[in-house]
């Protein structure tokens, strides 16, 4: 089934166009609250684009209504769980952290209001982030006697790095956008009314670029933070060479050379 066909209980997806959609988690009367249900929700989203992306070239990912990204995990679902579904519950928020990260198309975030908790990680676990002034971050984990645990002590260091994140973590304070973008977990931070616009001009021209060419990009940087420069100088050398054998590197000459616009078709 190719991405975007289900319908979900906590999410509302809809094409901007063939290639660009925006995904909304879908929870307002609890601020977009984290639940077992929603984390199923976007495993099952994100694995379908991962399997068939069929002509989606960029995702946008926000928040219904214009107060709440996400407010974390559902405390109220938590509240008088055992242990043994708590941890339930968890293996699906990794699943789903998982299935973030290895989205193979570029994923940008439109924070519109509170990311806590949960909602701040993931943030983190998307390719950038653009918010709006209002929205604001934390990841408070450790006031209720846990830590984060999607992904939150990984990706916010990658973003700020360790002094900031050990601030931020270890003292459960939250932050501005203004601040965030600051530290490098926000790249922009626009008026409510301009968020969406700008976040969809940004994925419109990620999209207008060659898919693959875009894919292999994204994977490279992401992969080769992973490694040694060395290893990852060798796997960017890799990424581009698949590439060269390409119809749209060939199309992508040759529109500049006829000084056209290209048209991409992802072969």
């Amino acid at each position: 089934m190719s991405a975007g066909a289900h319908d979900f209980a906590t999410l509302s997806v809809e094409s901007i166009d063939e290639h660009v959609a925006i995904v909304r988690l879908n929870r307002p009367d609890a601020s977009n609250a984290l639940n077992t249900q929603m984390g199923r929700d976007l495993v099952r989203y994100f694995e379908d684009v991962a399997l068939d992306p069929n002509s989606l070239r960029c995702i946008v990912l926000t928040g219904t209504g214009d107060k709440a990204f996400c407010a974390g995990g559902d405390l109220k679902q938590r509240n008088g769980m055992t242990d043994d579904a708590w941890q339930a519950q968890h293996l699906v928020f990794e699943r789903m952290l998982r299935a973030l990260l290895g989205c193979p198309i570029p994923l940008i975030g439109a924070i519109n209001g509170a990311a806590y908790g949960g909602g701040c990680e993931i943030a983190a676990a998307l390719d950038f982030v653009y918010a709006s002034t209002n929205a604001r971050f934390a990841l408070t984990e450790v006031t209720l006697g846990i830590m984060p645990g999607g992904g939150g002590t990984q990706n916010l260091t990658r973003a700020v790095g360790e002094r900031r994140a050990k601030e931020l973590i270890l003292s459960g304070m939250p932050f501005s956008a203004v601040e965030a973008e600051r530290w490098g977990l926000v790249n922009r931070v626009l008026p409510p009314e301009e968020l969406l616009e700008a976040t969809f001009a940004i994925a419109h021209r990620i999209a207008a670029n060659g898919p693959i060419s875009v894919r292999q990009a994204k994977q490279a940087i992401h992969r080769g933070l992973q490694m040694s420069l060395a290893d990852g100088l060798a796997f960017e050398i890799e990424a581009y060479n698949r590439l060269v054998p390409t119809a749209d590197r060939r199309e992508g000459v040759l529109a500049f050379n006829e000084r056209r616009k290209p048209n991409f078709q992802g072969k």
